[in-house]
């Protein structure tokens, strides 16, 4: 059994606890094997599988520059953990602590703050540490203020909903300035979230462009701030050539070597000297590793990532075992001795397959097997019908790239059923003209309720309070600014399940 929600352990103690911290790629693909192998174990009680991650679902983070310029539903680029994980034990909650020497995991749940029994302490037998990464931020000034991130699927619909929010504010106003603001879309990252994510939306944008009298596409002025010589450098040097001219051919304005000086006042600076009044700025600069690591008792890199062997257990401590980006992983295929597996999907995929067949190896005192892949290449999507790839050594661009990227993302979007749906809203979307709609509202629903009945508060805990009207020169209140109540990492308390 699982823990209840006063942190202890009722009933007879399982055979094998296996703990899977994360419910990402690694933490669901690990599970999701381990609950096939260990079936008739699992059901007679002799294991038990804890997923704990902070979200039911497990997002397909591809799909997000899809789902924010509207060719897939949101909730078809999340996969429910509950039905997938069917016998395993989901503990939607934060892991805080892991004390290996102990086998006890500290997490908070969405309970913890209400029932006041504090958090629950989870015993294990083997852990499987793969929280993930999180945003990398730099201290510049104005960014945790008016930046918005695009690595959830919150962020990828509460951008969408801006966007188009923007375009409605620059069809209202009388003001030039406010009016070029809201037009003026600054983009800081050049690798596949910040490229994909804005030629996504620029395709979308200007074609949304049709329906406003007064916004022409040549309204927009898209901006792409990259501090490296190069953009999207996993496809090789050739294509991201390539793609930056497919962009500049769209008057998206690629700045390579410069770097974004500060944000304050609803002003980009840049290194170069440029200053762009907007009021949408996109932070997609990298990631850096999940803040539990650094509260383990396993040793990291010199970056933060656990220390890890080939066979994916953390280095001189039994029973640990960690993927994907929490892990520093040996490259066993590299020609240069020290060299480590990226931190992609590609990689964490087949990691968690050899991962989860170790730590049955480990449980049944089994040799472990070595993880070795030699990394087949990359694709990129530049827009609808545009896009780049390096595959086995072969370049693509333009339209085969783009149907390559398709293909091979919807053959690894998990399950049969998110497969069919995404197959169908590409084939509907082929038939039919883009959705132009902006939903801001989903993000703060009871807010019109509460303007209606005359609440001066902040409304039901965890919910935002009512809405008023908007100033000129304040942010918008759908994107880059957490509803009041929401989690305590600042992500929107918000569930997607399918």
């Amino acid at each position: 059994m699982a823990p209840d929600s006063r942190g202890t352990t009722p009933g007879t103690r399982p055979g094998v606890r296996i703990l899977v911290v994360g419910g990402g790629y690694v933490g669901m693909y690990t599970a999701l094997r381990l609950q096939r192998k260990l079936k008739q174990r699992l059901r007679s009680g002799d294991a038990e599988i804890v997923v704990v991650t902070p979200e039911p679902y497990m997002t397909y983070q591809p799909f997000l520059p899809e789902a924010a310029a509207g060719s897939i539903s949101p909730r078809h680029v999340v996969v429910p953990l509950r039905r997938v994980l069917k016998d395993c034990t989901i503990v939607i909650g934060e892991a805080q602590r892991v004390d290996h020497a102990k086998r006890t995991a500290t997490v908070t749940t969405l309970a913890t703050g209400e029932d006041g029994t504090g958090a629950l302490e989870i015993g294990y037998d083997e852990i499987v540490i793969a929280p993930g990464s999180v945003s990398r931020t730099l201290p510049i000034p104005g960014l945790a203020d008016f930046g918005i991130g695009f690595k959830t699927v919150e962020e990828a619909i509460g951008l969408r909903n801006h966007v188009i929010e923007q375009m409605d504010i620059a069809s209202a106003t009388r003001d030039p300035a406010i009016r070029d603001a809201a037009l003026t879309f600054v983009f800081v990252g050049g690798g596949y979230a910040g490229v994909e994510a804005l030629a996504e939306l620029e395709d979308m944008a200007r074609y949304t462009a049709r329906y406003y009298h007064n916004i022409k596409p040549a309204d927009l002025k898209w901006i792409l701030v990259e501090a490296s010589g190069r953009i999207l450098p996993e496809v090789g040097e050739a294509m991201g050539t390539y793609a930056i001219g497919e962009l500049r051919s769209r008057n998206i304005d690629v700045r390579l070597e410069t770097r974004l000086d500060t944000c304050e006042d609803r002003v980009a600076v840049l290194s170069d000297g440029s200053r762009f009044p907007t009021r949408t700025l996109v932070w997609t600069a990298g990631v850096k590793p999940a803040p539990l690591l650094a509260a383990t008792d396993l040793p990291l890199t010199e970056r933060g990532r656990l220390r890890c062997t080939a066979t994916l257990g953390v280095e001189d401590m039994p029973h640990a075992w960690a993927a994907g980006d929490a892990a520093a992983v040996p490259d066993l295929t590299a020609s240069e001795p020290g060299r480590e597996t990226a931190p992609n999907a590609q990689h964490a995929v087949r990691q968690a397959k050899v991962l989860a067949d170790n730590v049955l190896a480990s449980v049944d005192g089994k040799p472990l097997t070595e993880y070795r892949h030699a990394y087949a290449g990359s694709v990129a999507s530049l827009g609808l019908h545009k896009g780049v790839a390096h595959v086995y050594g072969r370049k693509l661009k333009g339209y085969p790239a783009w149907l390559m990227h398709r293909i091979y993302h919807l053959s690894r979007v998990p399950t049969f059923n998110r497969k069919a749906r995404v197959l169908a809203e590409w084939t509907l979307s082929g038939l039919f003209k883009r959705e132009i709609v902006s939903l801001g509202s989903l993000e703060h629903p009871r807010a019109e309720f509460e303007l209606a009945a005359g609440g001066g508060g902040s409304g039901t805990p965890g919910l935002p309070g009512p809405s008023r009207p908007k100033g000129p020169g304040e942010p918008p209140r759908d994107a880059g600014e957490p509803p009041k109540g929401g989690r305590s990492d600042g992500r929107p308390a918000g569930r997607a399940d399918g």
